[in-house]
């Protein structure tokens, strides 16, 4: 029974249904499923079936924000249990994401870090128009394991180079790994400005950044 259960929230997912999703999750916690075995064999399996698809041109953009929505809105309705439990998940790292400064653009870096998220790692989100400074200061507040930039504008992303610039200044490279992306960056430019990886859309970035930090 837990079984078809797990298979239903993959589903929710992967059809891009919140409402679905966190009936499930309210379903899962009235059954005494155990709301971390809920996320990792339910929701994020889907999100990552959702991933693979969107990797293979079969799903597209929108469809897979309504999937990262649905699992956002799952695991919003588990987290209280969690917390109740004292039970948390296995953090893969910590990441510190932002788009660069001078870019508003959030769409491609907002679903990254829900995918980021789903996948594991503790993220630590500071939003568009990010000074470098400030992804310094967060990524020694919260001892990051790697600082993510997006840049979607050829005038904004020289900003990846002044914050790969700035962390170092700070004594923080080579420790904390830097990830870039958007649409004009290229591994070419990532390697450039010494960057350590480079992720063409969200699924690859979650695989570069699970790359780094088990390096």
């Amino acid at each position: 029974m837990t079984q078809e259960l797990f298979e239903a929230m993959r589903k929710a997912v992967v059809d891009g249904d919140p409402d679905e999703a966190a009936a499930l999750a309210e379903r899962a916690l009235a059954e005494g499923v155990d709301p971390l075995l809920a996320i990792d064999e339910g929701y994020v399996p889907g999100l990552r079936r959702v991933g693979e698809q969107f990797s293979c041109g079969e799903m597209y953009l929108p469809e897979m924000m309504l999937a990262a929505r649905a699992m956002q809105r799952a695991v919003a309705v588990l987290e209280p249990e969690l917390e109740r439990r004292s039970a948390q998940r296995q953090v893969a790292g910590r990441v510190v994401i932002g788009t660069v400064k001078g870019d508003i653009h959030e769409i491609g870096k907002n679903l990254v870090a829900m995918m980021l998220s789903a996948d594991g790692f503790e993220v630590h989100d500071l939003g568009v128009d990010v000074a470098p400074e400030a992804f310094v200061t967060k990524a020694r507040e919260v001892h990051a394991d790697i600082v993510a930039m997006s840049a979607l504008l050829t005038t904004t992303m020289t900003g990846q180079r002044t914050v790969v610039d700035a962390l170092a200044d700070a004594g923080l490279r080579p420790r904390v790994k830097v990830l870039v992306g958007g649409a004009p960056v290229t591994r070419a430019w990532a390697d450039q400005i010494g960057a350590d990886g480079f992720g063409e859309d969200a699924v690859g970035a979650v695989q570069v950044a699970r790359s780094l930090v088990t390096a």
